[in-house]
């Protein structure tokens, strides 16, 4: 079985100190009222980190977390403190007994909740997303220090039993084909699966039906975009920061972009996938009165190729 989630990033929630962001109750609301059941944290520091306030929304609102998420500099040394700090608070959170819980589904290889461990915060990578061909790539002695820090985030998350999936992100250091083939052989299945993003893999020039079915024994959750094809090669010529371009609207409601989500969904049964699949639609928050709209759209066109909400 397939349990379709959602994210706060369809209400525009990516950087927590971005002062348009809606507040976060609204997004819990919206989120129940499309239909889903269990939803994501959202970026470290825009729920508050209070199972009693966030407990008490949540079963308001009907739905239970999904995942948490680390969307950080992982390169750098001198903030990994800093990223074990979010780890430990996004874990005891989600892991609170006050929390709604979400039921393992059958086959699952990995129950929920998740931690979805994500680099981020490098200008030369954030300018190149979308371009593995002009896309710097970091020297064996970097790597070597980037996947050190990743393991020890996974560590830390298993800790707490909160399973932790690395998420190949647009504009970081783990983006493309050869980076997500590298975290395969540096890091093992026992110290993390993997996250697979629809719209990530296609944007960064990646099968997403295909990586699918390559990385099928390393998937333990799945994430659904859907990218404007105009829009997105337009963003491809200009000089522009990933989450600019989906500023602009590069990625769009399900089953109105540039995927071919029955090709997904064959590949998904294909390799027996059982367990969560959340949507997402990155947006300018200042556009978030489109938000419950795109999401409830999303949600009826799944429902109509047969996921189940």
């Amino acid at each position: 079985m397939i349990q379709i989630c959602g994210a706060p990033c369809c209400w525009g929630v990516d950087d927590p100190k971005n002062p348009y962001l809606p507040p976060w109750t609204r997004v819990l609301e919206e989120a129940g009222l499309a239909g889903y059941r269990a939803i994501e944290l959202g970026p470290y520091g825009y729920l508050p980190i209070d199972a009693a306030a966030v407990s008490a929304e949540l079963r308001r609102d009907g739905i239970a977390i999904v995942a948490g998420t680390i969307f950080h500099d992982l390169l750098d040394p001198a903030g990994q403190a800093d990223v074990l700090k979010a780890v430990d608070d996004i874990c005891r959170l989600i892991t609170d007994p006050a929390m709604p819980k979400l039921p393992s589904h059958q086959g699952q290889k990995s129950p929920a909740p998740y931690l979805t461990v994500m680099d981020w915060g490098h200008d030369e990578r954030d300018y190149a997303a979308g371009h593995p061909d002009r896309a710097p790539r970091l020297s064996p002695e970097a790597w070597a220090d980037l996947m050190s820090n990743v393991r020890a985030v996974c560590l830390r998350a298993g800790q707490y039993g909160v399973r932790p999936v690395i998420h190949p992100h647009a504009g970081s250091y783990i983006e493309f084909e050869d980076e997500i083939a590298a975290v395969v052989r540096d890091i093992p299945y026992e110290t993390a699966g993997l996250c697979l993003d629809t719209g990530h893999l296609y944007y960064s020039g990646m099968d997403p039906a295909a990586a699918l079915r390559r990385y099928a024994s390393r998937l333990d959750y799945v994430h659904f975009k859907d990218v404007d094809g105009p829009v997105y090669r337009q963003v491809l010529r200009e000089h522009i920061r990933f989450f600019d371009g989906c500023g602009k609207g590069a990625m769009c409601p399900i089953g109105t972009g540039s995927l071919d989500y029955p090709g997904i969904r064959a590949a998904l049964e294909e390799i027996g996938y059982s367990g969560y699949i959340t949507v997402e639609q990155e947006r300018d928050p200042r556009n978030v009165e489109g938000s419950l709209r795109d999401v409830k759209a999303s949600v009826a066109y799944l429902k109509s190729a047969g996921y189940q909400i």
